[in-house]
């Protein structure tokens, strides 16, 4: 297996022979590219899972890099979404 920078190359052949070990190092989060007479022609990379929770203190610290919000263009915003839509759902 040939290392790069960033993400180590496999051949088309270690992937056909030792494809056990590369799609577990593929769920442990390692990525991959695969090449075929030395040129790359395609990625491996884990999926991403969704997640269901989030800690108040990784909130909390997602929240501080966050950007700032203009309070009053963000009701005007609202102001005049709800004025769109303020029919009689029930009349229709």
């Amino acid at each position: 297996m040939k290392v790069m920078s960033v993400q180590p190359e496999i051949t088309q052949r270690d992937l056909r022979n030792r494809s056990r070990e590369i799609m577990d190092a593929i769920q442990g989060g390692q990525s991959f590219t695969v090449t075929r007479d030395g040129h790359p022609i395609g990625q491996l990379v884990p999926l991403r899972r969704r997640r269901r929770f989030v800690s108040r203190q990784e909130f909390a610290a997602m929240s501080r890099t966050a950007p700032a919000i203009d309070l009053e263009a963000f009701r005007a915003y609202q102001d005049a979404t709800a004025d769109a839509y303020l029919d009689d759902p029930y009349a229709r």
